[in-house]
């Protein structure tokens, strides 16, 4: 099978593999080869992934070992299986063969996006006082 990881900003996995282990809303599934089409809604957790015998895929070098599990720290997504191609849409993602180095890709990653989400909160918040402010300006100046 090829699987395909896309998050909005990069395609993460282009690889072939012998299987997909993932969890969907109503719980943990396994794709082989010869399963049928379907759609599923990840959650956020772990997907995991055994790497094709001839593995010829985009990614690191440790993506690269035969009959070990891969994982992939996954947010929500969706998951479509069409013939011998899964692609699978997902807002962030992060990959490791290590669980525990995993966890600490995942902690860091997601920090700096809290970092910047709250950078961007106090951006807006400035943003909308100082219209707030110019309008109560502009109608005071307007005598109403």
């Amino acid at each position: 099978m090829r699987l395909r990881l896309t998050t909005p900003t990069e395609r993460l996995l282009d690889a072939q593999v012998s299987k997909i282990i993932a969890e969907a809303e109503n719980g943990h599934f396994c794709l082989l080869p010869r399963h049928i089409d379907f759609v599923a809604s990840l959650v956020p957790g772990l997907l995991a992934y055994v790497p094709a015998a001839s593995e010829g895929g985009v990614g690191s070098s440790e993506e690269n070992r035969e009959n070990e599990e891969i994982y992939v720290a996954v947010d929500r997504g969706i998951l479509v299986k069409v013939g011998a191609e899964v692609r699978i849409a997902t807002r962030r993602a992060v990959t490791g063969a290590d669980l525990g180095m995993l966890r600490a890709k995942v902690i860091d990653e997601f920090q700096a996006l809290d970092e910047v989400e709250v950078k961007t909160r106090s951006a807006l918040a400035r943003l909308e006082s100082g219209f707030l402010r110019r309008f109560l300006e502009i109608r005071e100046a307007d005598g109403g």
